[in-house]
């Protein structure tokens, strides 16, 4: 749906931005963007990162939502604007 999907890319954005490892996840999405149709490849390159952020039963539902470009898309967004207000908070 399209609820859980904002849920789940959210939760994403924000453990990243809690990390403190936006520059490192925007630029690895970017790379990853132009092969985001080569769902299973893109998840070999982010399983380490996504399994160490995340409980495994989640890497199936991450896998899927990544294998779509605006998908991509949406969590760089939500990474930037999550980003922005905790600099906003700081400072």
């Amino acid at each position: 749906s399209v609820e859980r999907r904002k849920e789940v890319l959210t939760k994403i954005a924000q453990k990243v931005v809690d990390l403190r490892l936006t520059p490192v996840a925007i630029v690895m999405l970017e790379s990853g963007k132009p092969l985001s149709f080569v769902g299973s490849q893109l998840m070999v390159f982010f399983q380490p990162i996504v399994t160490s952020l995340f409980p495994f039963q989640q890497y199936d539902e991450i896998a899927a939502l990544l294998e779509e470009r605006t998908n991509v898309e949406a969590l760089i967004q939500k990474i930037e604007e999550l980003e922005d207000g905790r600099r906003d908070r700081k400072g």
